[in-house]
């Protein structure tokens, strides 16, 4: 199966900016709301797609919107992140800053996705 022209501009931008150039993929699904494309990539590079507080993987999202509007088409990016990579990038840093490492001890809740319980405060009158 071919890949579609925005398919191969994601893995060429992003092969262009990572450290293992050969385990870029990405994988192209289309539904209702546009085209999905679900980049996966070396554990290691993520920091290097996503960059610092984002702007990186906005960068790209902005210029693959910018293909799909040429193309009257909505296209979206999904970076694939493997189930607890979070933890365990947060694991890796604090072993490197020194500090002990204990596995039964959750990372803070602004270095993982956490829901919060608004129920308690959503009909509040001011």
């Amino acid at each position: 199966m071919a890949k579609e022209f925005e398919q191969e501009f994601t893995e060429y931008i992003v092969r262009a900016i990572v450290n293992h150039p050969d385990d870029v993929s990405t994988e192209r699904t289309v539904d209702e709301r546009g085209v999905l494309i679900t980049l996966h990539i070396n554990p290691e590079d993520m920091g290097y797609v996503v960059g610092r507080q984002g702007q990186t993987a906005r960068a790209i999202r902005t210029l693959l919107k910018k293909i799909g509007a040429r193309q009257n088409s909505r296209i979206n990016l999904k970076i694939y992140e493997p189930e607890g990579s979070r933890q365990r990038h947060y694991d890796e840093k604090r072993a490197t800053e020194g500090a002990a490492v204990d596995s039964s001890e959750e990372a803070p809740a602004e270095d993982r996705d956490v829901e919060v319980d608004t129920s308690e405060v959503s009909d509040l009158t001011f």
